[in-house]
């Protein structure tokens, strides 16, 4: 990543955000087609993915599993795109030894866990500190539990890991919903490299959260020849004999994830804000974000591929299950901040496993703007201060957290003088490098 960035950056009040933004790819799109892309049968072009630390970890991951890929720019009539062509390995991996740094990338190293126990070899798997605090236990338990050698060579229940060959013959394995939807993800995904002579089907035990992200996982294997039949949410079952094939090209969408600041921006400060690259055909349960401004009161309007927010009076506080979209959920407790009472997020538990505990860091940041918090297990409440008051947040080294905060330099609540400081600037490079530069375009 070429971004260079300072020990913090000091945002100056703006008394409105309006224009248009073009978002970088998903993340959670763009490290999944790499790895279908790498057991596919074929050559995958892939365009605009998001270029960041967590695709830069699975790219360097892929090139050390002996997965060739190289990538180009492409100058057509609508803009200049990234070209990534990926020489797909047909179910295996050349190189059946490696030592693979993940980073603190969840959507590269779960999967690629799932795929490295079941093709078999002799492979470590480690990341950042925070990294090896980040549960896998119950992935690894439902891969070890049905012939996968996956030990851990830290705490048990977390990277760092040993994966070794290991034997499948089992038809049926279950894992665990309601901790994180990667774990289940990562079998569906490897699945079909399981089911090479009998069918596999996967048990989800307890609830299923993060469901969308599912979906755009199921929709993903479609795109590369795989389907999954499914009973609801609490079992999936892949036919034996399918396999991956290149769908030839593969375009990226826009971050939907990302899209929350921009939206949000628009319907605190008036707007309007547009966004593009996701709309009414994502495939990204995040643009469902734009449905909790709507009841915040902020007026949406949506094409094919934009998504626009502006409001023409002071938010609402809402009360709203966030279990869906736990990562977008986060912007709503910034916006929080401008709303007539008291918002509460429910059902937000996942937060407390992401890149930081971020029930605990939301509650400590927003308390420093001068609003009153009250944090549970799994809900967070927002009461808005009288005024906003300026002061240095901490990031956590947490691309969110630096993301949601700049929100709190807006609508000119600041007292004349007074900046937003965001610490450790550089964690936005995990998802979105050019964040703060896209937020100055628009922040006026």
């Amino acid at each position: 990543m070429s971004t260079l960035y300072p020990e913090y950056i000091d945002l100056q009040p703006a008394a409105r955000a309006q224009g248009t933004v073009r978002l970088p790819g998903s993340k959670s799109i763009s490290n999944r087609i790499l790895l279908l892309a790498a057991l596919a049968q074929g050559t995958t072009r892939v365009i605009d993915l998001l270029a960041s630390d967590d695709t830069h970890v699975m790219l360097g991951a892929l090139r050390a599993l002996g997965i060739e890929w190289d990538e180009t720019r492409d100058e057509s009539s609508d803009g200049d795109h990234t070209v990534h062509t990926v020489q797909g390995g047909a179910g295996t991996f050349p190189n059946r030894s490696a030592d693979l740094f993940m980073g603190n990338a969840g959507t590269a190293i779960r999967p690629l866990t799932a795929a490295l126990a079941v093709i078999g070899g002799e492979y470590t798997v480690h990341g950042v500190p925070r990294m090896h605090e980040r549960p896998i236990g119950d992935l690894v338990d439902a891969l070890n539990d049905v012939g996968a050698k996956i030990d851990y060579t830290g705490n048990p229940g977390y990277p760092p890991l040993h994966i070794h060959a290991g034997q499948f013959a089992q038809t049926r394995l279950a894992v665990r919903g309601d901790v994180s939807s990667q774990f289940l993800t990562a079998l569906l995904m490897v699945a079909p490299l399981m089911a090479r002579t009998h069918d596999i089907t996967i048990d989800v035990v307890g609830e299923l959260i993060s469901k969308p992200y599912i979906e755009i996982t199921l929709n993903l294997m479609r795109r590369f020849g795989v389907v999954v039949e499914q009973d609801g949410w609490q079992a999936f079952t892949i036919r034996a004999g399918q396999q991956y094939q290149s769908p030839g090209t593969i375009h990226v969408e826009g971050d939907a994830s990302s899209a929350s600041y921009f939206l949000a921006a628009g319907a605190i400060s008036g707007g309007p804000v547009r966004v593009e690259g996701v709309g009414r055909q994502s495939i990204q349960g995040d643009v469902r974000f734009a449905e909790a401004l709507a009841a915040m009161g902020a007026t949406i309007t949506m094409g094919d591929n934009w998504i626009e927010a502006s409001a023409d009076a002071p938010l609402k506080a809402i009360d709203m299950d966030f279990n869906h979209i736990p990562d977008a959920a986060m912007t709503i407790a910034v916006a929080a901040l401008y709303a007539n009472g008291t918002t509460t997020l429910r059902n937000i538990a996942s937060w407390r496993v992401k890149e930081t505990d971020r029930i605990a860091a939301m509650a400590t940041e927003l308390r420093k703007v001068g609003a009153m918090v009250e944090e549970g297990p799994d809900y967070l409440t927002v009461t808005p201060p009288a005024q906003i008051g300026a002061a240095a947040i901490d990031t956590y080294d947490d691309h969110r957290m630096a993301m949601c905060f700049s929100l709190a330099s807006l609508n000119g609540e600041l007292r004349n003088g007074n900046t937003m400081r965001i610490n450790d600037p550089k964690c936005v490079a995990k998802t979105f490098p050019e964040y703060f530069s896209a937020f100055a375009a628009i922040a006026k």
